[in-house]
């Protein structure tokens, strides 16, 4: 697997519009996409857009003089990555206090909480 490059919180949400997308939008689709989620102008997630390309979250065919963008790493590499890093950095490595933290935080339904057994029980092997 290659390195999964460092993404913004800005640059998550142009990644989302295009992991969502079954085949290569325009820069146009994704500012539609956008433009009512977040305050941006279409030159600001323009430029959101370029910075994926260059750090080589999502690349790009030329089509007819139009760009159509395509994402080169998944979404599943990306939240793994994050969620690394965040552990890390946060928590010194230790996966334990990080869980610990956020049931304590968090109100669970008895369905979250027996999927969460489940999921224990399946790593138990």
């Amino acid at each position: 697997m290659s390195e999964i490059p460092k993404i913004s919180e800005a640059e998550w949400e142009v990644m989302k519009v295009v992991w969502s997308k079954s085949s290569p939008c325009t820069a146009n689709e994704i500012v539609d996409a956008l433009i009512d989620v977040a305050d941006w102008k279409p030159n600001t997630i323009k430029t959101l857009i370029n910075r994926l390309v260059k750090k080589k979250a999502i690349g790009y065919e030329e089509e007819r003089r139009l760009y159509l963008y395509y994402p080169l790493v998944s979404q599943a590499e990306c939240i793994k990555s994050e969620t690394k890093s965040f552990v890390k950095r946060v928590f010194g490595g230790a996966f334990q206090p990080m869980l610990a933290a956020f049931l304590q935080d968090e109100k669970l339904s008895p369905e979250e909480i027996e999927e969460l057994k489940r999921l224990i029980e399946e790593r138990k092997g």
